[in-house]
């Protein structure tokens, strides 16, 4: 039996892991097809083969400039800057609560068209990237 639990664990692991190696593997490749190209002002011009990719670039090179407001503004958005900020942001929470909860989100996000569905994905991935680099 103990034999059966460590097998199952091994198991797990490795889907574990294998998982987060093909979305790094993703990731990767979506930023071979970027480029990120700053002029002498530091403005960033993002190039990509689609629009998947500019959105990845993107947000990239947003977080690059001001990691901390893409946080922010994420946090807004979720209804959680009381966490952060304290009790007197409970309205904001309370307003992004009101507008749309996470279910509604994730259902709103499984009936958009394919397109939305990849730039709501490379706009993700585009921080997971970054903070990975």
């Amino acid at each position: 039996m103990r034999y059966l639990v460590v097998l199952l664990i091994v198991t797990l692991a490795a889907c574990q892991s294998n998982g987060a190696q093909n979305e790094l593997k993703k990731w990767q490749e979506q930023a071979e097809n970027v480029t990120i190209i700053r002029d002498d002002f530091g403005v960033p011009h993002i190039y990509g083969k689609t629009d998947a990719d500019a959105v990845f670039g993107l947000l990239y090179a947003q977080c690059e400039d001001d990691f901390n407001r893409v946080e922010q503004n994420y946090i807004w958005a979720i209804g959680r800057l009381a966490e952060v900020e304290g009790k007197e942001a409970i309205y904001s929470d309370l307003r992004a609560k009101m507008f749309m909860s996470k279910e509604e989100a994730i259902a709103n996000y499984n009936k958009s068209p394919d397109w939305l569905r990849k730039l709501c994905d490379a706009f993700a991935d585009g921080i997971n990237y970054f903070l990975y680099t």
